[in-house]
């Protein structure tokens, strides 16, 4: 397939990317910044620095994984724009470059959050649970609306509502890391917060089985099968790095550090992926051990 990508140099698109090439798709990647690209992938990639200088005539897919990293920053109203901005304009301009495409992509991925459902305490979430009235939730509902304007007979939406991917290269579990090899890692909070995971192997995997099944779309719940709570990760990840699990987080210091920001640590969904599950993916890792000492070993 010929396939265009945003977001190719963050966590997830650096590793799709390799995969997809050793799958022989012929890959354009979109990017700002093509030196830091081209140190990443080299030649193996075609390269655009500018929506402006394509047409989406001629290709067979568009995943588009752009968007400011939710908890680099403090949210400021200014904070929260930039988040917002990130995500909503390349989404809305891909939408409409695919709309007005004479023969546009058959399917069009685009990235969204399970941050969409808002905090569920203890509730279990599938893809038909109602949302909580959040921030987190208003991004990711009009980023998904944006998307799902590509939805024709033509076009296929597919939409990622991606948890926690765990990765040592980075995302949560590489900030995490130095703490808990320390020995100063533990739970956040009371720790009763359900954290929706997901190895980067099936995140990698799912992304490219939605892509190669034509019956597909929708939104899906980008998350391994099994979400545990904050206290049995922290003891989990203790264990596996040989650690003492010694010194929880107050929750008064993590939004002390952080502000309304804190609560993408503070609260959680217990997300499950009914659909994906449902269409008959395997995911490789069900289990948080088995994952972590993969990641870790």
């Amino acid at each position: 397939m010929n396939i265009l990508i945003t977001g190719a140099t963050g966590l997830i698109g650096s590793y799709l990317v390799p995969q997809l090439l050793h799958l022989g798709h012929q890959l354009t990647v979109l990017t700002r910044d093509v030196s830091r690209a081209r140190s990443q992938f080299a030649d193996r990639v075609n390269y655009c620095a500018a929506l402006e200088q394509l047409t989406l005539n001629g290709f067979d897919a568009v995943i588009n994984l752009a968007g400011e990293p939710i908890a680099a920053k403090r949210w400021s109203q200014q904070q929260k724009q930039k988040l917002c901005d990130s995500r909503w304009q390349i989404t809305e301009r891909l939408s409409q470059m695919i709309i007005a495409s004479d023969s546009p992509p058959s399917v069009f991925i685009s990235a969204s959050a399970i941050g969409y459902y808002g905090d569920q305490n203890q509730r279990i979430v599938t893809e038909e649970s109602v949302a909580k009235q959040e921030f987190t939730h208003q991004l990711c509902q009009r980023w998904e609306e944006l998307a799902r304007q590509a939805q024709s007979s033509q076009t296929r939406v597919c939409l990622l509502r991606t948890g926690i991917v765990l990765a040592t290269t980075g995302g949560a579990l590489a900030k995490m890391l130095p703490l808990f090899r320390l020995g100063l890692g533990g739970r956040i909070g009371n720790g009763r917060q359900y954290l929706p995971w997901i190895h980067w192997q099936d995140m990698v995997n799912g992304i490219i089985y939605l892509l190669t099944q034509p019956e597909l779309s929708g939104a899906f719940n980008m998350v391994a099968p099994t979400p545990v709570q904050n206290r049995h990760f922290s003891r989990i990840l203790a264990l596996v790095l040989h650690r003492p699990l010694l010194l929880p987080v107050p929750a008064f210091a993590i939004r002390l550090l952080m502000g309304e920001a804190a609560l993408l640590l503070l609260t959680g969904q217990r997300a499950l992926p009914n659909r994906l599950k449902k269409s008959g993916f395997n995911f490789r890792f069900t289990n948080l051990t088995d994952a972590l000492e993969q990641l870790l070993k």
